[in-house]
């Protein structure tokens, strides 16, 4: 690690301006020592003895870094353990279960991820009757793609306690049939709060292996940093599981930077403790994650107008946290300079958290160098809080890839007239604020592929619908996008200045690819193909 090497290639991209031009760097002790033209190479290796790797017209950029995963969530159904599925109609989601059942013999639980109602045909809500039919005496368990609604069959609901008559928590529910039966939907707070004793029975050996696949997975996209986000705002549902990072880490087998953000609580010791314990460049917490509302899909996104689509008179979600108990919450953090990062997709929400934001600017004055207040998701703005972000130096922590989720679903949910105010990338750059890519990890692939093709173009994957984009005046530059996805997640971390360009003294992570995503057609993003990706210096992945 310590013999310095340097990299050439006709297609540099530091991060500093919009091009890649032609360049060259060298690492030592994995950061790069040097940046510089691409001639400068064989006078460097002449004057140190370093040898020199030409990439020949590779594009190459600081690693991506996703700032908002669920990693438990990810590398449990990317594993053999459960199963991703999205399924066409609730009988082939049924259907895909077999595969799961037969390399899982036995009684345990089957778990799956993925289905999406509103694509189905017909698009009518799933019951426990269907799962049931073919699984009679196994607990099953489908989380939604948004992982917001949970479908259950009548075993696990036997399974986890529940009947007619259980109470959802607060901010949950259970769904019930005109006879006042549990169908097998559960939403909300209320699916989330079951995901614990629905996993407690698979092994630590069989989870430290799905974390392996995924690191592997992340290597083959060319990330090489993740932001593990809080789940749920529950005590002990956040599945930030730094026991086993702290393993992988121990054993040398962490590909990836990691930084948690646990649950923000009134008792805040847990990110103390971590923040004191985990101090390797590879494992680090960064801040705290709170939830403000759910998502407008389910009419669970707090806005400030009721939904066009209103299912009753002033349908205007909620907020998962009273108001007051969040500005608490938030200011105690403030107060000791730590770093919260909200999710907020409503435009009342979104309000709402900037004014406690800038309370707490006001108050403590700003963060310590290096931490920043994120909102995460930010879906639907009222107009004047666009550009409240820059002047409060908030990032905003945005998953392109969910602009196109559910086609035709923001026009239906919100009315035209708050269209234009809908994921606004290309406003929020204008006004100064910092972008921070990632994919919200189950709900989208970790692909960065699709983000930035979704940034730069607004348009569906696939099909490439509509040709001009979706609220096209949001669409932003390439380079744009590939600093979102670098540089902005770096900031959301509270490390761009480890992180997120190639500049001398930063830390070693890049990733060669072979067409420059700077220039090249919009359209052939999606067919680029990662070559090598780098962690420090260290090679962890090369295209086979």
């Amino acid at each position: 690690m310590g013999d310095p090497i340097i990299y050439r290639t006709t297609h540099l991209f530091t991060g500093l301006g919009d091009e890649a031009l032609p360049g060259s760097f060298s690492v030592e002790n994995g950061r790069f020592a040097s940046v510089g033209a691409y001639e400068d190479a064989d006078a460097l290796s002449a004057q140190s003895g370093a040898s020199v790797v030409d990439l020949g017209d590779a594009f190459v950029c600081a690693g991506f870094h996703d700032s908002h995963l669920h990693f438990f969530h990810s590398a449990l159904y990317a594993s053999p353990l459960a199963l991703h599925c999205r399924g066409k109609n609730e009988r082939d989601c049924v259907d895909a279960l077999a595969p799961l059942a037969a390399r899982r013999p036995g009684t345990g639980w089957l778990l799956a991820q993925g289905w999406r109602q509103p694509h189905w045909n017909p698009p009518t809500a799933p019951s426990k009757h269907s799962l049931d039919a073919v699984y009679p005496d196994r607990p099953v368990a489908m989380y939604s793609g948004d992982a917001h609604t949970l479908w259950l069959n009548s075993k696990a609901i036997e399974e986890l306690g529940l009947s007619d008559d259980s109470v959802a928590p607060e901010g949950g529910s259970y769904d019930r049939d005109e006879n006042g039966r549990l169908t097998g939907i559960v939403r909300e707070a209320a699916a989330m709060a079951l995901m614990p004793r629905i996993v407690a029975s698979f092994l630590t050996e069989e989870l430290l292996d799905a974390y392996r696949g995924f690191l592997a997975k992340l290597a083959e996209n060319g990330v090489t940093s993740v932001c593990d986000m809080s789940l749920m705002a529950a005590p002990g549902l956040d599945f930030v599981r730094d026991d086993l990072f702290a393993e992988l880490l121990a054993r040398e087998e962490l590909s990836c930077r990691i930084h948690l953000f646990p649950t923000l609580l009134e008792d805040r010791s847990r990110l103390h403790d971590l923040q004191q314990n985990l101090t390797s460049d590879r494992l680090r917490a960064c801040g705290f994650k709170q939830f403000f509302d759910g998502v407008s899909s389910q009419h669970t996104a707090w806005v400030n107008e009721p939904y066009a689509n209103a299912r009753f008179e002033g349908d205007c979600g909620r907020p998962t946290v009273d108001p007051s108990i969040m500005r608490d919450l938030v200011l105690a953090a403030c107060a000791e300079g730590q770093a919260v990062r909200v999710h907020a997709i409503g435009d009342e929400a979104i309000h709402v958290i900037l004014d406690i934001f800038e309370e707490g600017l006001d108050t403590f004055g700003p963060l310590p160098e290096g931490r920043r207040h994120c909102i995460e998701h930010l879906e639907n703005f009222q107009p004047d809080d666009i550009g409240r972000l820059a002047k409060l130096n908030v990032v905003a922590a945005v998953q392109p890839m969910h602009i196109t989720l559910d086609p035709g679903a923001p026009e239906a949910d919100l009315g035209a007239d708050r269209v234009p105010y809908m994921w606004p990338f290309a406003s929020l750059l204008e006004s100064g604020a910092t972008l921070a890519f990632g994919t919200d990890s189950p709900v989208a692939d970790i692909d960065p592929r699709a983000g930035l093709y979704t940034a730069i173009t607004r348009k569906t994957i696939p099909g490439g619908t509509p040709p001009e984009g979706w609220v096209p005046q949001e669409r932003i530059g390439a380079a744009d996008a590939l600093r979102a996805y670098t540089l902005g997640s770096a900031c959301a971390a509270g490390r761009e200045r480890e992180l997120g360009t190639i500049e001398a003294g930063k830390l070693a992570d890049f990733v060669v690819i072979d067409r420059d995503l700077a220039s090249c057609d919009p359209e052939l993003i999606l067919e680029a193909r990662i070559e090598a990706t780098y962690v420090g210096g260290e090679l962890v992945y090369r295209r086979p």
